[in-house]
């Protein structure tokens, strides 16, 4: 992440720039993101928080990638499900107190025009549910705690 400083008439502003997908960054001024797309810079991949699989692709071409184990949340209620992109909140298929296993689809992700399947990266139950359908979402924002 590069952070910044400057000055725009008079008034001092602190920007950092995050994570860069298909030309799109997170730039985040004074407590404020915002998703720009930048042309012209090279792109770097990265590996998803969660298993992410696309809604059009069969599942046999999806690869079986190990999601990173999640780290406890603050106060021992679960380890979190975190959005591995950012988007828009289309539909959840759990309920707290669900019972699921790792690859098991819980939400369903809409972003930049494509559904986006998210799904559980190992077994427990549903503690919280921290999105709503509709809701906007940032890639790291925690959806569900799985204890």
């Amino acid at each position: 992440m590069k952070e910044y400083k400057f000055k725009i008439n008079g008034k001092d502003y602190n920007a950092s720039v995050e994570e860069q997908e298909d030309g799109i960054v997170n730039v985040n001024v004074n407590g404020v993101t915002h998703q720009v797309q930048v042309e012209n810079v090279p792109v770097k991949p990265k590996a998803p928080a969660a298993r992410v699989v696309k809604a059009s692709a069969p599942a046999a071409a999806a690869p079986a990638a190990a999601a990173a184990p999640a780290a406890p949340a603050a106060g021992g209620d679960g380890q979190p499900l975190k959005s591995p992109l950012p988007g828009v909140v289309l539909d959840i298929f759990v309920h707290v107190g669900d019972t699921i296993t790792t690859g098991q689809k819980v939400m369903l992700l809409e972003a930049m025009k494509m559904e986006n399947n998210i799904e559980a990266d190992k077994n427990g139950v549903v503690k919280a549910i921290k999105v709503n359908k509709g809701d906007s979402v940032q890639e790291g924002d925690v959806l569900i705690l799985i204890a």
